[in-house]
C-alpha cells in the first residue's frame, strides 16, 4: 500500500502544484499580480492618506499636508526626479506611472506615484514622483497563509486517498497472495474478495482462470496418469507372448525379429516409466526432503552409471557438507545428465561440484559436439531431441532433461546449459545452500 499511497499522492501534490503556479499566472496575466494586492493591501492606509488627504488639500497646502503625514507616520515621503524613478521601475510598470497610477514596489516595500501630471501643485511638480518607503508590507504573512492553505488541502486530500488506496491494497494484496501460490503448484487457492471490494471484478475473473487451468492439468495429468498405467497392460501380455515365442522359435531370422520386437517392448516400456515419473513431477506440491551427504550422492550417482566407453571423472570439491534435500530425486536429474552426456561425450565426462556460502553448484562437462545457442531454451522441452532420428542408437525419448530440470526447480534450484572448456556441453545445476555445512 506504500508505493501505491506515495505514488499516487505524490501525482496529486505535483498536479496540485502546477494548477497553483498556473493559476497565478493566468490572475498575473489577465487581473495583475497577486502580490502586488495583497501588498496594495497592507499599505491601504498611507494610500488612503495620499488620495484622501494630500491630493485633496488646496495648491498652494499640498506641501504643508504631505509634511504633516511625514511627521505622524512610520513611512518616510521623498520627491524624486520623473527620469530617476522610471529608472527604478520595470519597463511594464512605467506605462502605470506615466498615467499617475500608484506603482508598488513590492520587494523595497516602497511605492511611486508622480506629484502631478500637469504641473498644478507647484512649478516643477509634473517631473516628480512621490517615493514612500518603509511601508508595512510583509509578503512573507501572506507567502505563510497560502503554504496554510496548501498543506491544509494535501491533508485533506491525504486521507481519503489513503482510505481509497488501503482498500485496493488489502484487495491487490489478496490476489498476489493467491498468484504466489498458484504459481508454487497449490493450484487450488483461490482469492477471497467481499463484493464490495474494489478489485471484486478482477479476483471474480483471475479465480475464474485458475479453476479453468486447474481443470485442465488435472485433466491432463488423469489422462497421462490413465494411458502410461493402460498401456502396462499390453506391454506385459505382449512380453510373456514373446518370450512364449521365442522359447519355441528354431529359425535364427525369427530369433532376430523376436529380438528386435523385445527391444521395440522395452523402449515402449522406458517411455512408459519416463512418462509417469513425469506426471509425478508435475503434480508435486513439495519435497520431503532430508540431511543428506552430498558428495556420497555425487559419487553414487558416477558409481551407477551403466558401462560405457567413456571415461566419467568426479571431481569434487572438498567440504561440501550436507544439503536437505530429496536425495532420489536430485540423483535422479544429475544420473539424467550423466547419462545424456554418455551419449554424445567423445571419450571423456567430468562431474563436479563445489559449494559456496549461499549455493550448491554442481556441473556435468563433455567433451562432446555441444548444444548450439539457439537450442538451448528448447532441450528441456518433452520429447525435444537435438536428434531428430529416434534410433536407439542415440537412445531416449527426450524426457531425460525435462524430468532433470522439474526434479531441481522443485528443489529451488536452477538448471542451465552452458558452452564447456572440453569443447562440449556444460550443464549446470545451482541448489540454495539451505543447511549450514558440516
Amino acid at each position: 500500500m506504500n508505493r501505491i499511497f506515495f505514488r499516487f499522492f505524490v501525482l496529486v501534490m505535483l498536479s496540485i502544484t502546477a494548477a497553483t503556479f498556473v493559476i497565478y499566472f493566468a490572475f498575473a496575466r489577465l487581473f495583475g499580480d497577486p502580490l502586488d494586492d495583497i501588498a496594495r493591501r497592507q499599505a491601504a492606509a498611507q494610500i488612503f492618506l495620499l488620495e484622501q488627504y494630500v491630493d485633496q488639500a488646496p495648491r498652494d497646502e499640498w506641501l504643508t499636508r504631505l509634511n504633516n503625514v511625514r511627521e505622524v507616520s512610520d513611512a518616510r515621503y521623498d520627491l524624486m526626479p520623473l527620469a530617476q524613478a522610471r529608472d527604478a521601475l520595470g519597463a511594464g510598470r512605467r506605462a502605470d506611472l506615466e498615467r499617475g497610477a500608484i506603482v508598488i514596489d513590492v520587494g523595497s516595500k516602497s511605492f511611486y506615484r508622480r506629484v502631478d501630471l500637469d504641473g498644478e501643485r507647484y512649478i516643477g511638480s509634473q517631473d516628480e514622483v512621490l517615493h514612500a518607503q518603509d511601508l508595512p508590507i510583509d509578503i512573507g504573512q501572506a507567502l505563510k497563509m497560502e503554504l496554510l492553505r496548501y498543506v491544509i488541502v494535501a491533508i485533506a486530500l491525504l486521507v481519503p486517498i489513503a482510505l481509497w488506496s488501503r482498500s485496493h491494497w488489502q484487495g491487490l494484496q489478496s490476489l498476489s497472495r493467491m498468484a504466489d501460490e498458484f504459481g508454487a503448484g497449490k493450484l487450488s487457492v483461490r482469492a477471497h474478495l467481499k463484493p464490495s471490494d474494489t478489485v471484486y471484478p478482477l479476483g471474480e475473473r483471475i479465480n475464474h482462470m485458475a479453476g479453468r487451468i486447474e481443470a485442465l492439468m488435472e485433466s491432463q495429468r488423469n489422462l497421462l496418469h490413465s494411458v502410461s498405467h493402460e498401456l502396462r497392460t499390453p506391454i506385459a501380455r505382449l512380453e510373456f507372448a514373446l518370450e512364449l515365442l521365442d522359447a519355441k522359435a528354431r529359425d535364427a531370422d525369427l530369433s532376430r525379429r523376436i529380438a528386435a520386437m523385445e527391444g521395440d517392448l522395452s523402449e515402449l516400456n522406458n517411455l512408459v516409466k519416463e512418462l509417469l515419473d513425469m506426471s509425478k513431477l508435475d503434480s508435486a506440491r513439495s519435497l520431503q526432503g532430508a540431511e543428506a551427504d552430498l558428495d556420497a550422492l555425487l559419487r553414487d550417482c558416477c558409481a551407477t552409471l551403466p558401462p560405457s566407453p567413456q571415461q566419467v571423472a568426479c571431481e569434487l570439491a572438498p567440504g561440501l557438507g550436507t544439503l536437505e534435500l530429496d536425495a532420489r530425486l536430485l540423483a535422479r536429474a544429475v544420473g539424467n545428465l550423466l547419462r545424456n552426456a554418455q551419449k554424445y561425450a567423445q571419450g571423456r565426462i567430468v562431474l563436479s561440484a563445489r559449494r559456496a556460502p549461499d549455493l550448491v553448484e554442481i556441473a556435468v562437462d563433455d567433451n562432446g559436439p555441444g548444444i548450439p545457442a539457439e537450442e538451448r531454451d528448447r532441450i528441456f522441452d518433452p520429447f525435444y531431441r537435438l536428434d531428430r532420428s529416434r534410433d536407439r542408437a542415440t537412445g531416449g525419448f527426450g524426457l531425460g532433461l525435462s524430468i532433470a530440470q522439474k526434479a531441481v526447480l522443485l528443489h529451488g534450484g536452477t538448471l542451465r546449459v552452458e558452452t564447456s572448456t572440453m569443447g562440449g556441453a556444460r550443464f549446470v545445476i545451482t541448489l540454495p545452500a539451505n543447511s549450514p555445512n558440516k
